[in-house]
């Protein structure tokens, strides 16, 4: 299990336990953290889980895929640190992990 802390655009911090083998996206979704829709349930194929993954960990949330990368260039506001939230898979490693929600999604 790992702490993640969302933080909305309005600067409102969420601090959640999130399960390992769950995701930053499901997380959110399952304790209605605003600004995160997940239309698709994870399926990496809409978009609606974008969020910014804090410098400091972004090279230990794994790499962006092939599928991933072509959707985060049709999202609001993309950003070298924008992530889709289903793609990044919780681990004991991501302890502390702080994410930041776009002003809207797709």
């Amino acid at each position: 299990m790992a702490k993640i802390t969302y933080i909305s655009r309005a600067g409102e911090e969420t601090v959640l336990d999130v399960a390992n083998g769950s995701t930053v996206m499901r997380g959110a979704v399952d304790n209605a953290v605003k600004g995160i829709i997940g239309d698709c349930g994870g399926a990496c194929s809409c978009a609606t889980c974008h969020v910014y993954v804090d410098p400091a960990w972004l090279d230990r949330v794994g790499e962006v895929g092939p599928i991933e990368e072509i959707l985060l260039e049709e999202v609001c506001d993309p950003q070298d640190n924008s992530r889709l939230g289903c793609q990044i898979t919780i681990t004991d490693e991501l302890d502390g992990l702080v994410v930041r929600l776009p002003e809207k999604q797709v």
